[in-house]
């Protein structure tokens, strides 16, 4: 993946493999592009990618509960064209999805030629919250086989068209208590809140280090995770937009040429209709 330089500084590095390697939160004078210029550049380069439906583009968020991947793809699609943008989010596999390769659950909604993709939680889930609460019998699972089918997919995805950005929300323990607590007192966030955040909490420690292999396993030049800092929200967003939007403009740089013949023989069938 071709990336700007302020985008490379949040590349995931394999030599620092612990969360605790990456910051949580930069300083307030810290220099980052602009959130609004991102979201625009987001909006039109979307509608060059959504015109020109060559090439797509899938952005997968994770991070632990509380992280603020449901407000984060919010921004994102302030000036997106709905037309041409797609936001799913994966929860614990069940009935039929469970039955299921864990990949094919993720395969119809996975981005078409021209669109941009954001998925809350994704296939990772597989190698990462499932360890935990396991969907399947114990021994029917093989995580090294997992890791490599992961790469695989989304090495094929990439070689089929799919440009894929993984982002990782790199939140602090003490900024994962305040959210819950913040979920209690707020009326407009209380209904989010389940037991499941309870146990989330309590086996935050386990997740950690799965999550850490997991992006360990996971992370390829094709495929590239990175790591952004997660306390502060305004701070993660005016990073990730500029990600995005990067990608974008690299993707679909111009709207599709036109053949001149063509167009002069639109505006003759408009005229011959009264359109002048």
């Amino acid at each position: 993946m071709n990336i700007s330089s302020f985008a490379r500084q949040w590349l995931y590095d394999p030599v620092k493999t612990k969360f605790r390697d990456y910051p949580t939160e930069l300083d307030e004078d810290e220099d980052l592009p602009d959130l609004e210029d991102s979201l625009k550049d987001i909006g039109e380069y979307q509608r060059r990618l959504w015109a020109n439906k060559r090439r797509s583009l899938l952005l997968v968020i994770h991070g632990p509960d509380t992280s603020g991947k449901d407000s984060l793809i919010r921004t994102l699609a302030t000036y997106a064209d709905p037309a041409g943008f797609h936001a799913w989010s994966f929860g614990r596999p069940e009935g039929l999805e469970a039955s299921h390769h864990f990949l094919w659950r993720v395969g119809g909604k996975l981005p078409a030629r021209g669109e941009l993709v954001a998925f809350n939680r994704s296939h990772h889930e597989a190698v990462i919250a499932e360890r935990i609460w396991l969907v399947l019998h114990p021994d029917d699972y093989n995580w090294s086989s997992r890791y490599r089918s992961i790469r695989d997919f989304e090495r094929h995805l990439v070689a089929e068209g799919t440009q894929i950005v993984k982002i990782w929300l790199n939140l602090s323990e003490e900024e994962h208590a305040r959210r819950l607590l913040k979920r209690l007192d707020k009326p407009r966030k209380r209904w989010k809140f389940e037991r499941s955040d309870i146990a989330g909490w309590e086996k935050r420690r386990t997740y950690e280090k799965y999550a850490e292999e997991a992006l360990e396993e996971t992370h390829t030049d094709d495929a590239p995770w990175f790591m952004v800092p997660g306390n502060e929200k305004p701070q993660a967003r005016a990073i990730v937009a500029s990600i995005v939007a990067d990608q974008l403009k690299r993707l679909a740089p111009e709207y599709p040429e036109e053949d001149p013949e063509v167009l002069d023989e639109y505006r003759k069938l408009l005229e011959d209709h009264g359109v002048t």
